[in-house]
């Protein structure tokens, strides 16, 4: 097993897939990956040689923020807007959706589930 970053990367799917299971690793970055190190498109992390898992750690270092440092660094930018008592910031402190979307009905992702009123009657 293949420990990249932090993460043990699955070993039975290919490279350009199970890089995406690091954090601030997408399909696009993950390709960008395998053409720097020369990693052919259907060869399985199973397949890699050590070197090459080297290669694959040491370009992620130098070029990416992943993992701990980008969760932390998204964080702090909440914790900024927050600070800061912006609309952003109050939407983030009060678990609104912050991007304009509707509120009166939907947004229970943001929200949670829906809480009943006391003293109303179904009608």
């Amino acid at each position: 097993m293949a420990r990249i970053a932090g993460i043990n990367i699955p070993t039975n799917k290919r490279v350009e897939i199970s890089l995406t299971y690091i954090h601030g690793i997408g399909r696009t970055k993950a390709t960008e990956i395998c053409t720097k190190v020369g990693i052919p498109r259907e060869r399985r992390v199973a397949e890699l040689t050590d070197q090459e898992v080297i290669q694959i750690r040491e370009i992620i270092d130098q070029d990416h923020m992943v993992e701990g440092d980008l969760r932390r660094e998204v964080a702090m930018n909440i914790k900024r807007l927050m600070d800061l008592g912006c609309y952003r910031g109050i939407r983030h402190r009060k678990g609104l959706p912050l991007r304009g979307q509707r509120t009166h009905t939907n947004a229970r992702t943001r929200k949670g589930p829906a809480r009943p009123i006391a003293g109303r009657k179904k009608a």
